[in-house]
């Protein structure tokens, strides 16, 4: 295996301060699309050594690690609903045309059943990859030619495509996006996508890869210059070595499906679970602690009250993200 020609880091937190910082400090371009004050450098391209460090621990960033599941977890159920992802962020809300869905956000729908057939491409990259894993075909293709149509639309979906390729029994990944926000997008994006990164490798049983994020737009808009800022003048770091806890081997999609049934009945306030609760799901440790995620949301959004017994059993590095992020004000954190 040769050196790669892209700048590498081993974490996703390293790339994002690095890249942060650049465009903040050293923009190539200054504009204003749709009116919005930006600084701007193009054809920003890095790989993450290890994918599976995808948060940023940096305590002055808040990461919401509760809306970084829920999103993935919402692509993986293929939905477009609004309420599903609203929960977790309701200023989302303004990209909705009608309110009740979302268009070019939604991507779960255009990877597991795209177009009018409905074409799965989840599908078409496992067959595609167990008949040749040497492939240069297993995409998932985002950004609709077709949104452009659509007058002042406002929800345009920023990821041009997703690429999988298997080389030497690691799952790699690529992906490309037409436009990427330096301080917010960029989190949820690299969040979600190396996590069915990771979905997938597991599903082929694979070894985890590497990933390359490709920007043709990065920007840094000029409402989050403050932001950026405090982030970067601080410790760069969340004070934990904790790693990011690894998918389980084989195919996770069992485990996925039960958990998306139980973020729907948590969210409707159809199910509460207790401490007690939680070994009877049969779940493996990695999903487990997704729901105790999940559990923690509902209960602090639906009953105004956090269980700490609950909290107590979160996996460290999650515990510590979710207190730097509620201490700072959960609703407004993502």
């Amino acid at each position: 295996m040769t050196a790669s020609s892209l700048p590498t880091f081993d974490t996703f937190e390293q790339a994002y301060l690095t890249y942060l910082r650049r465009v903040r400090d050293e923009p190539e371009y200054r504009n204003a699309p749709r009116g919005q004050r930006s600084r701007e450098i193009l054809g920003v391209a890095y790989r993450l050594a290890n994918p599976r460090e995808r948060v940023i621990r940096a305590a002055e960033r808040r990461t919401n690690i509760v809306f970084n599941f829920a999103e993935a977890l919402w692509y993986l159920s293929g939905s477009n609903s609004l309420e599903f992802i609203e929960y977790y962020a309701p200023s989302i809300r303004r990209y909705s045309a009608d309110g009740r869905t979302l268009r070019g956000t939604a991507y779960g729908p255009r990877i597991f059943h795209c177009g009018a057939s409905g074409f799965d491409q989840w599908a078409s990259v496992v067959s595609t990859l167990r008949a040749d894993p040497d492939s240069k075909r297993a995409l998932v293709q985002i950004f609709a030619p077709e949104e452009l149509l659509v007058p002042d639309n406002i929800d345009v979906a920023c990821t041009i495509g997703l690429q999988y390729l298997v080389r030497e029994g690691r799952l790699h990944s690529i992906a490309f996006m037409r436009a990427n926000d330096a301080y917010r997008g960029t989190v949820s994006d690299v969040f979600s996508f190396t996590l069915l990164q990771e979905v997938l490798a597991t599903q082929l049983g694979l070894e985890l890869g590497d990933y390359t994020h490709i920007a043709s737009s990065y920007h840094l808009y000029a409402g989050d210059d403050a932001r950026a800022d405090e982030v970067l003048a601080g410790s760069g770091s969340g004070g934990t070595d904790d790693v990011f806890p690894p998918m389980p081997a084989g195919d996770n999609w069992p485990a996925i499906h039960a958990v998306i049934r139980l973020e729907g009945l948590l969210r409707t306030n159809r199910l509460q679970l207790r401490r007690s609760d939680i070994g009877a799901l049969g779940l493996p440790y990695y999903w487990t602690q997704v729901v105790i995620l999940l559990a923690l949301h509902a209960g602090r959004r639906n009953t105004g009250t956090i269980d700490l017994e609950l909290f107590e059993d979160l996996d460290p590095l999650y515990r510590r993200l979710l207190d730097n992020c509620w201490r700072a004000g959960y609703a407004a954190a993502h």
